[in-house]
């Protein structure tokens, strides 16, 4: 792909737009022919009319990812149709950074020899069906939705229409890079466990039977053209798919033509469980659900514990499979995002629950963090992210992702690639340190968060007072600890013996409260907090003694609790204190926990103990980062 040609049906691109390309390959019907691909900023490949790959790799025009396709199966001898359907997003948001709109394509045989490939001769519109410029989001998380015409279609990916005008050749500056890992592959459509009429038909409630994650299906008759209304949800609150949610919108408008309905959306991705469709007039529905997609991955056979721990260790390998996209995401329903410490606990738990570590798959998410250009050299708060926006202790955790991989994988070659960036990244998140601590960042877009907890968050947008913070603190030794390991694997100077040392001592001196035995969040403050001192016995900051009676503090529940996400680090410290003593404490709490869940129906984890009326009736039912006890099963569980 490279000198790849970049086009576009129009020389301005417009946010939220729809190109659809049209071009011929002659084949003499010997070899193989890949098809090479990549777009800004999401595409259907279609040849002589048949659907072929879908979806462009997230990325950067300094990472720009191509598809490598072989196509032979859907060729004919003689002329074929290439069409192109894209979609140009045009603005930021948390899983996509704006660049200019395009479209680049080559077919080369197995010869190498080019048999079609993007220019001026290729035929292009705007879409006929799909309405852009509609500009209605989501969530700011996972950009726009969409509205579909279905009478407005025609046979343009058969090649048989006559009003395509010529493409225009735009200027993109890419560094073209083969895409890091698999394609997502597709099941079959997922069964309707049930479909309730309402409203003397002109309502329809679909269930899925389980959260599923996939693209929207609709298949149905029509006595009329009407405006059909999907909307799709995890749960159901008042018998109703929750909809709206102050200003999230979880809905798509389809135009059904009069008769067959048959349609598929392969660009915008469901996490769900329910749909709620709104007509017009009655409609006979053959199928409305998912078509799920899924990361190629195998299970390795689960064998140890008993019968609940073997239920729960299902429901958590199914949850991180359903959040396995391009890369990792945390919740399918909400965001669709790659945060660093999401993926931390993804990752950690893929190394065990699936075949092989899951390597390929884990070095594409580290290496795409990587591959982030914050002005200021911290990473951002998601990747890719357009939203100038960063959690420094998720930075932080970066530092904790890359020795996990280089541990499990012994592979060093990814942290060498990035060992620039990782001390760009350090050296930005230590211009807080002073008198020995970490400070708190005040500048707008910097997000002081740590846990969804008492005292753990600030306001995600809001400008805050600095101020000598124990948590941040906590953190960066962490990073500081797990760079200095890489660095030594990687045979490189670590630069950071000062600062560590230095927060090593003004740790303890800054926060420890000697009358409560514990470290308080803030200098002098009141914040007793469960993550706090669990992270201080993790970096060896508190003696024996004193670490026995924080565990009895975390046991006895007297300090303010984790969420589940971050459970991980205090079982970890009370492993760490008392193996034998804290084990039945650890599976315990794990039971507790997840009981709740399964009792409540959850064919995923959910993203905290609470549920889907967490964060004002927002929570996800489905969140990677609950994942955990895989790790705990795997490494602590007797055969």
């Amino acid at each position: 792909m490279k000198n790849a040609t970049w086009i576009w049906y129009e020389q301005t691109a417009r946010e939220d737009t729809y190109g659809e390309f049209v071009d011929f390959l002659e084949w003499n019907g010997e070899g193989t022919v890949t098809a090479k691909i990549s777009v800004d900023s999401d595409y259907v490949l279609y040849i002589n009319g048949q659907m072929v790959s879908c979806n462009q790799y997230g990325d950067f025009e300094w990472y720009k990812s191509y598809d490598c396709i072989d196509v032979t199966k859907y060729l004919k001898e003689g002329k074929n149709t290439i069409a192109v359907l894209v979609w140009y997003f045009g603005t930021h948001s948390q899983r996509y950074f704006k660049f200019d709109a395009g479209l680049a394509y080559r077919f080369v045989n197995q010869d190498g020899e080019t048999l079609a490939q993007s220019g001026e001769h290729t035929l292009a519109r705007a879409s006929k069906a799909y309405a852009s410029g509609v500009k209605k989001l989501i969530t700011y998380q996972l950009g726009y939705t969409f509205c579909y015409d279905a009478t407005k279609e025609d046979t343009w990916t058969k090649g048989k229409v006559t009003k395509m005008g010529k493409a225009v050749v735009v200027e993109k500056n890419c560094q073209m890079v083969e895409r890091p890992n698999e394609r997502l592959l597709f099941k079959d459509n997922i069964p309707m466990a049930s479909v309730e009429t309402r409203d003397n038909g002109l309502q329809y409630l679909i269930d899925l039977g389980e959260e599923v994650v996939g693209c929207p299906v609709l298949q149905f008759k029509s006595d009329c053209k009407q405006t059909v209304k999907l909307a799709w949800g995890e749960d159901l609150q008042d018998g109703n798919v929750r909809q709206v949610i102050d200003e999230r919108d979880f809905s798509f408008a389809y135009i059904c033509k009069e008769g067959k309905n048959d349609y598929v959306n392969y660009m915008l991705r469901l996490g769900c469980r329910y749909l709620q469709v709104y007509v017009e007039k009655p409609i006979e529905i053959t199928y409305i659900g998912v078509k799920p997609q899924y990361y190629p991955t195998k299970r390795v056979p689960f064998t140890k514990g008993d019968d609940f721990q073997k239920r729960v260790y299902d429901l958590c390998a199914k949850t991180l499979e359903l959040c396995m996209m391009e890369h990792y995401v945390d919740c399918p329903w909400r965001e669709q995002c790659l945060y660093a410490f999401d993926s931390r606990n993804q990752m950690l738990c893929g190394y065990y629950a699936f075949e092989g570590g899951n390597f390929k798959y884990v070095r594409s998410n580290l290496k795409l963090m990587g591959m982030d250009r914050r002005a200021d050299g911290m990473l951002s708060i998601c990747t890719p992210c357009g939203i100038d926006l960063t959690i420094p202790s998720f930075a932080c955790y970066y530092y904790l992702q890359m020795k996990e991989y280089i541990e499990y994988s012994g592979d060093t070659s990814l942290a060498i690639e990035l060992f620039d960036k990782m001390q760009e990244n350090l050296d930005t998140i230590c211009k807080n340190y002073k008198d020995n601590v970490m400070y708190s960042f005040e500048k707008k877009g910097y997000w002081n968060f740590y846990d969804w907890t008492k005292y753990m968050e600030s306001d995600v947008w809001g400008e805050g007072d600095t101020q000598k913070d124990c948590m941040l603190s906590l953190l960066v030794l962490m990073a500081l600890e797990c760079f200095q390991y890489i660095c030594k694997k990687c045979k490189k100077k670590f630069p950071y013996k000062k600062i560590m040392k230095g927060l090593r001592k003004g740790i303890r001196k800054t926060f420890w409260n000697k009358e409560k035995g514990l470290y308080s969040l803030y200098q002098g403050g009141d914040e007793w907090t469960e993550l706090v001192n669990a992270m201080a016995i993790l970096r060896g900051l508190v003696k024996t003694k004193e670490a026995k009676a924080i565990a009895e503090k975390f046991v006895n529940e007297e300090l303010t609790s984790t969420s589940l996400s971050m459970k991980c680090f205090v079982y970890d410290a009370l492993l760490k204190l008392d193996e034998k003593q804290y084990k039945s404490f650890v599976f315990d709490q794990i039971e507790k926990n997840y009981t709740k869940m399964m009792q409540a129906g959850a064919t995923s984890t959910w993203e905290t103990i609470d549920g889907a009326v967490a964060f004002e009736n927002a929570g996800s039912l489905c969140h990677g980062w609950t994942a955990i006890p895989i790790y705990y099963y795997h490494k602590y569980l007797e055969n």
